[in-house]
């Protein structure tokens, strides 16, 4: 199965869980997530606002927010086909609705790249090896290429999405370690991830 096909059904799959199933694995994911060290001793996390089929992270923001952490998120410029993290207060305004329902804050002032600690990243798949396949923009593998940005990635997603193996290139960046509802799985790429 070639990556085209592999994102279709893993979307699909996602999309069948049932709402109640949804925030469930999602609650426990972000629990899992907030446990880690690399959460606990982060300053600035930038993590991601969920698209309908992926892990919401609602719960982690409250929790970074109630513990004095800033918060970041990607704002997707489309026109150059890049993101840059942006600052956010809230959950509740300030976002334009985009492509595929994505939520792109239309406000909020630019974070520095050195200021960020731990780097939450979406995926449809993961594999043991640290490998993701995302949606195939590569907009994550384009800013993980910045030299400014030294912080910890974070793969979250739920237990269906990790899957045996992922086609990776030298394009695709690993993550140092991986979240889900029912594990904490940290990789061997970098050293950052220890």
């Amino acid at each position: 199965m070639d990556k085209r096909q592999l994102r279709a059904e893993l979307k699909r799959q996602l999309l069948e869980l049932t709402n109640g199933r949804h925030r469930e694995k999602s609650e426990k994911a972000c629990e899992n997530l907030i446990s880690t060290p690399q959460f606990q001793h982060s300053s600035v996390v930038m993590i991601f606002l969920s698209l309908p089929y992926e892990t919401d992270t609602t719960p982690a923001i409250l929790n970074a927010w109630q513990n004095g952490k800033t918060i970041a998120v990607p704002k997707v410029i489309w026109q150059q086909k890049y993101m840059i993290p942006v600052k956010i207060d809230t959950l509740e305004t300030g976002f334009s609705t985009e492509i595929g329902g994505l939520r792109n804050p239309v406000e909020g002032s630019p974070v520095r790249l050195e200021e960020i600690d731990l780097v939450v990243v979406p995926g449809l798949a993961f594999d043991r090896k640290g490998n993701r396949l995302g949606t195939g923009n590569a907009y994550y593998d384009k800013f993980f290429e910045n030299k400014n940005l030294v912080a910890t990635r974070c793969g979250l997603a739920f237990s269906e999405q990790l899957i045996d193996s992922i086609p990776a290139d030298e394009y695709d960046k690993p993550m140092d370690l991986l979240v889900t509802d029912e594990e904490i799985i940290y990789f061997n790429n970098s050293g950052r991830g220890e």
